[in-house]
């Protein structure tokens, strides 16, 4: 049977009241396991944030974005790990999905990449 990979983004926050240590060591912990289990494309660390709205009464989050491609049943279980860790605010993952264009915008353009809302999940 071949290998079936698919790219997926999964961004995650985590609790900004944490040490910087902490927080980088929770960064790391789940880049390496994304690593371990496909191949990482990109990880772009956008630092910490004000939230919309409060998580557990806290107003400020540490954003990661990661780009990867992955077998298909890998982010259920980055989820998965996800919600067992502490400290994880939010996370959620997406599936890149090349759409393909037709022949008049084929002139104009390759084909474009479209996000589609896989999983979004809370802190208990």
């Amino acid at each position: 049977m071949p290998k079936i990979t698919g790219k997926y983004e999964t961004i995650f926050i985590v609790n900004a009241t944490l040490t910087e240590e902490a927080i980088k060591g929770l960064v790391e912990k789940f880049t390496s396991l994304i690593a371990a289990n496909g191949e990482v494309e990109s990880v772009d660390v956008w630092g910490k944030r004000r939230l919309a709205y409060p998580i557990n009464y806290k107003t400020e989050g540490y954003y990661v974005l990661v780009s990867y491609k992955s077998k298909a049943d890998f982010p259920q279980e980055l989820e998965r790990q996800f919600g067992i860790t502490e400290g994880v605010l939010r996370y959620m993952t997406t599936v890149k999905c090349e759409k393909s264009a037709s022949k008049a915008d084929s002139a104009n353009s390759d084909a474009a990449e479209e996000t589609v809302e896989v999983a979004e999940s809370t802190e208990a």
